[in-house]
């Protein structure tokens, strides 16, 4: 919500804010708490971000104010450094493909990888999109970006799990985080948010989203092993705070430094903590797993996106249709003096 308060005018409502060192008041026209609070969202932004006059920037904090407290607002604040040399000045209709391309050009230039590249400018998207749908802006311009790079094949064997694990038996905090991601295939900031009241351990169940409004991506309502039921119950026996990866009484903002090192003394090079949600679901493939189901624990909101990436590792796969065309089982039947029909 942004920096607004509600307060009381001429016997009805009004909404106050400050902007430029100055406070502001605007009478409402509600009549109910609710109806104001809704009122005063909008009313703000029409008076703050005025029409012909808003810039990037100005929708990009105004985008941030509202999602203050989830995640993404705090990536936010790392992704706004690369865009705002190209895009903060523009108003939205200004915006055009040159600009996404030099963005990309200079970013490239930097060493920055197509990767981070099309992350940066997919929130530039959804902000543009998010302000036409607020009726923020009249449209929202097209931004065009690097293609998706090639998924990286990378996962871990048994025998490199259990290093991994032995790596990191120093480091508890790390080794609750590891086996949280490989035990239900969830991605690192699902980890690093999880709280206890969102692990039931009567029901050996974890709720990983923090909410049921958002984020939803890659969060889902997952079962709970053995092994990763035995961690549980130690680390809930020495919780010192709400979040389940704590360390030194304080939740775990980033476990990126540990993972490396333990990745370092388990000698798997190029192992990130996504390859554990990879590993997991390639396991779960392997190991005859539906698609269905498969999907349902990664949090895929379409399963033909399971499918594109881990059908390759069910056993069966594909072993009904190369036996249509084992043509060689004709040619043996002809060389035997049989007849094909």
């Amino acid at each position: 919500m942004p920096d607004i308060t509600i307060g009381r005018l001429r016997g009805g409502f009004c909404v106050i804010w400050h902007e430029d060192g100055k406070r502001r008041r605007h009478q409402l026209t509600a009549r109910t708490p609710a109806d104001a609070e809704r009122e005063a969202i909008d009313v703000y932004r029409r008076e703050t971000l005025r029409p012909g006059q808003t810039t990037v920037a100005d929708l990009w904090e105004a985008y941030a104010s509202e999602r203050q407290g989830r995640p993404c607002a705090t990536t936010m604040r790392y992704e706004w450094p690369a865009l705002a040399p190209t895009f903060a000045h523009l108003r939205p209709d200004q915006i055009e493909i040159e600009h996404s391309r030099g963005h990309t050009e200079a970013r490239r230039e930097a060493g920055i990888k197509d990767g981070t590249i099309r992350t940066e400018l997919n929130r530039l998207r959804t902000v543009l999109n998010w302000a036409h749908q607020r009726r923020l802006i009249a449209f929202s311009p097209a931004i065009e970006r690097p293609s998706p790079p090639a998924p990286k094949d990378r996962w871990l064997t048994e025998p490199e799990i259990a290093r991994l694990y032995t790596a990191a038996e120093t480091t508890p905090h790390l080794a609750l985080a590891i086996r949280l991601m490989l035990s239900t295939g969830c991605r690192v900031a699902a980890a690093l948010d999880l709280t206890w009241d969102r692990v039931d351990l009567e029901r050996r169940q974890i709720d990983l989203r923090p909410s049921t409004t958002g984020p939803r991506k890659g969060r889902a309502v997952v079962a709970i092993n053995d092994g990763l039921m035995a961690a549980l119950v130690s680390a809930r026996a020495a919780a010192l705070t709400d979040h389940v990866i704590e360390w030194n009484g304080k939740p775990v903002a980033s476990i990126k430094t540990a993972f490396n090192k333990a990745t370092a003394r388990a000698r798997l090079p190029g192992v990130t903590p996504h390859v554990l949600r990879h590993t997991a679901a390639v396991h779960l493939a392997a190991a005859g797993v539906p698609m269905q189901k498969i999907a349902q624990m990664l949090g895929h909101s379409n399963t033909s996106v399971t499918e594109r990436t881990y059908a390759r590792f069910a056993p069966d796969h594909m072993r009904e249709e190369a036996a249509v065309l084992d043509f060689g089982a004709a040619a043996r039947v002809v060389a035997g003096g049989g007849k094909v029909q």
